[in-house]
């Protein structure tokens, strides 16, 4: 007989529990001092976080239709926001840091709106023009907005936010007058020294006159705004129908290219007149010697000092004197130019320090040493030109350049490019070897092409006013200049930029406006113009949406 009856299930388990018991036993005696590797994650490196970067397109409905701004991821190629603005919008920029755009619209306001992917229409705010202004041009810096009123010959200043009207400057001063004020450029930052109108000196009822006519209009002039005071200083001389200028982003420098006469003034900024020698000349003209006289020849440390008010880019233009140093004119009396040219756009490049200019009239670009020395003077080599054809016809009339941050590749929007299929092209250039990489058909016969590069990769930004498509074209390590997509719209486009150019900082090389006629581009190219409007086509039809 048992004294503690027990049933087997019982036994069973008082056994599993005595094993699992000596199990731990035997490990915990095992364990001791011997070493127990610590095993560490390796962290891996994933890819590049894409940059925060926006291309933002304005586009139209219809003259008297609210228009739409939509905004595209970069990294994804996907519409982030679509948001009605004014109505009939015609000109559109980004302000300096890419964080705040503007459209004027055919009822007299300007649109603002914050670049942001919440963007909504309660967002978009207005501001009214006076009741007589005409703006031609808006530049965006950092703080505020300048608008080019030919009513007047005025530069008009807003402030605020929105940006409310607050003065305006006339462009003519005593002996020294300034009609059809067009564009104005200079420095993205606020507080700046000066910025500059480009006044083309035509009558301010002829905003044709340097599309339709551009060789025989007047001289035009640069005038200097202070900004200190809101006062203009005398005007400097440049070409006939000054059309664009960039700064360089030293502020050294401004660049005015001049479509009636083939040629780039340049201005020293420092000394706010005509590039020239370090001291001013007594005896030489000096339009007549691109080297200075002794003892103002060389710098500092020994370096040639050469100073050029003008920059040639066709042999219209092309003199003994002004000819770039990279060509001998006895040997190549062109020097590589073509017969015209009819600059229309240029982009400043700072990793170079080149600028690719965008010859309309001409078929090709011209990519031009701009370096200065270490004292800000200009370095032996400036001016050198060289000149590349683009597009696949006779008359491809590049309407804009766009150049990657690294300097390394430019891209033309050839709007007259069209060899039958209905469409225009962009033209790859390599910018090391001067040479044409590829040349791609995209929709629409365009007007502008933005880019925006990060390390390896980069986008190109194509509108065609006569389109509702974006195009893409995307490089990668291991894809190279394809067209990466179409991203439909609504309605037809009327610009488009990039928040910045350099995909990860807040800031905008492109901020002033383009709007169609004042010897810029219209929507149709040359021909296309004649063909629909006549020979005598007006800005209304310049501006036209196709």
């Amino acid at each position: 007989m048992k004294l503690f009856p027990m049933k087997s299930g019982q036994a069973r388990v008082l056994i599993a529990q005595a094993g699992a018991a000596l199990a731990v036993a035997v490990l915990m005696s095992g364990c001791g001092d011997n070493y127990r590797p610590v095993v560490i994650p390796i962290a891996t490196n994933g890819p590049a976080a894409q940059p925060t970067s926006y291309a933002v397109v304005v586009s139209s409905t219809g003259p008297s239709t609210p228009g739409v701004v939509t905004i595209i991821d970069y990294s994804g190629d996907s519409v982030m926001t679509e948001a009605p603005i004014g109505p009939g919008p015609r000109d559109f920029t980004l302000n300096s840091v890419g964080v705040l755009g503007y459209t004027v619209n055919s009822d007299g306001t300007i649109s603002n709106f914050g670049i942001t992917t919440a963007l909504q229409a309660k967002n978009v705010s207005f501001s009214t023009l006076p009741s007589t202004a005409e703006p031609v041009n808006f530049m965006a810096p950092s703080v505020g907005l300048w608008a080019a009123d030919r009513y007047g010959d005025f530069v008009d200043l807003f402030s605020g936010s929105p940006e409310a009207f607050h003065l305006a400057i006339p462009v003519s001063t005593s002996g020294s007058p300034a009609t059809m004020p067009v564009f104005i450029a200079g420095s993205p930052a606020v507080p700046a020294q000066r910025e500059y109108v480009l006044s083309q000196n035509v009558p301010d009822n002829a905003p044709m006159a340097c599309n339709l006519s551009p060789t025989s209009a007047p001289a035009g002039v640069a005038v200097p705004i202070e900004i200190r005071n809101s006062t203009a200083d005398t005007a400097i001389a440049v070409g006939r129908c000054p059309v664009y200028a960039v700064e360089s982003s030293d502020l050294q420098r401004l660049f005015v290219l001049n479509r009636g006469d083939d040629t780039i003034t340049v201005i020293n900024t420092n000394k706010n007149a005509l590039d020239q020698c370090p001291v001013p000349l007594t005896t030489v003209p000096p339009s007549s010697v691109p080297t200075c006289p002794p003892p103002y020849n060389t710098n500092q440390n020994g370096q040639p000092i050469t100073y050029h008010p003008v920059l040639p880019l066709s042999t219209a233009a092309l003199t003994a004197a002004n000819a770039p140093p990279n060509c001998n004119m006895t040997t190549n009396p062109s020097c590589g130019m073509g017969a015209i040219a009819g600059p229309v756009y240029a982009e400043y490049n700072a990793a170079t320090q080149q600028l690719v200019v965008a010859n309309y009239d001409g078929g090709a670009i011209s990519v031009i040493d701009v370096s200065l020395d270490e004292y800000g003077n200009d370095s032996a080599s400036f001016g050198t030109t060289y000149t590349i054809p683009v597009g696949n016809t006779a008359t491809p009339n590049p309407a804009s350049v766009t150049v990657l941050f690294d300097g390394s590749k430019a891209y033309t929007a050839n709007q007259n490019d069209d060899s039958g299929t209905g469409n225009g092209t962009v033209t790859v250039v390599n910018l090391s070897t001067h040479t044409v990489e590829n040349t791609l058909t995209v929709v629409g016969h365009p007007r502008q092409v933005v880019s925006t590069q990060n390390s390896e990769f980069s986008k190109v930004y194509v509108a065609s006013p006569d389109s509702p498509y974006i195009t893409i074209i995307e490089s990668t390590p291991t894809e190279t200049d394809v067209i990466d997509t179409t991203v439909l719209v609504e309605g037809t486009v009327v610009d488009v930029r990039t928040t910045t150019q350099d995909g990860s900082s807040r800031s905008n090389n492109n901020y002033s406006s383009r709007a169609p006629g004042y010897g810029q581009p219209c929507n149709l190219s040359p021909s296309s113009m004649v063909s629909t409007y006549g020979a005598n086509y007006t800005l209304d039809n310049c501006q036209a949406v196709p």
